[in-house]
């Protein structure tokens, strides 16, 4: 398997355990609510630095929010 084809395998995999994980809810900081916002639809993303975060929606206010993951956050969702 090359490299790309490794990386879009973690992606969907890992997407596939946010969306079916009950157990672990994201949250980020919405800048319009000023507060803190449960992210609806969220998406892993890898950054060019390569970190990875978690983008989504708002389920307050409807804007999109991002939440960049801790090592071990990152870790748990293996």
């Amino acid at each position: 398997m090359n490299i790309d084809g490794l990386k879009s395998h973690l992606l969907i995999t890992v997407n596939t355990l946010i969306r079916h994980s009950r157990a672990m809810e994201l949250t980020a900081y919405d800048v319009k609510a000023k507060k803190k916002v449960k992210i609806e639809n969220p998406k892993v993303v890898k950054m060019k630095n390569g970190r990875w975060a978690v983008s989504g929606k708002s389920a307050l206010t409807g804007n999109k929010v991002y939440r960049i993951l801790s090592k071990e956050e990152k870790a748990a969702m293996k």
